[in-house]
């Protein structure tokens, strides 16, 4: 391999990575994190109304921050099939 070859295959390498992360980032920003989510956020999701969207936010201040999406389970309303629903749709972030 001469040296273009190889610059070019280092090059593609790189966008080929940029294009990855790109991608797992956005897909990531279009989520929503459970720890973070407002009321309204939260109101907006499918099969969620203020009711349930208020049981979420006092969940997560009784029992500190969601570890896990499955978590949202554990949330009176909120069965297997609602979470079905919404964990395309939903995140929590890792904590720093």
């Amino acid at each position: 391999m001469n040296t273009k070859q190889g610059i070019g295959s280092i090059a593609m390498g790189v966008v080929v990575g940029l294009l990855f992360y790109s991608v797992v980032g956005a897909e990531q920003a279009s989520r929503l994190d459970l720890n973070d989510a407002t009321l309204s956020q939260l109101d907006g999701l499918p099969g969620i109304g203020p009711v349930i969207a208020k049981r979420i936010i006092q969940f997560r201040e009784d029992n500190g921050p969601f570890k896990r999406i499955e978590d949202l389970m554990n949330v009176r309303g909120i069965g297997e099939k609602t979470f079905l629903k919404l964990r395309d749709q939903i995140m929590v972030e890792e904590p720093e």
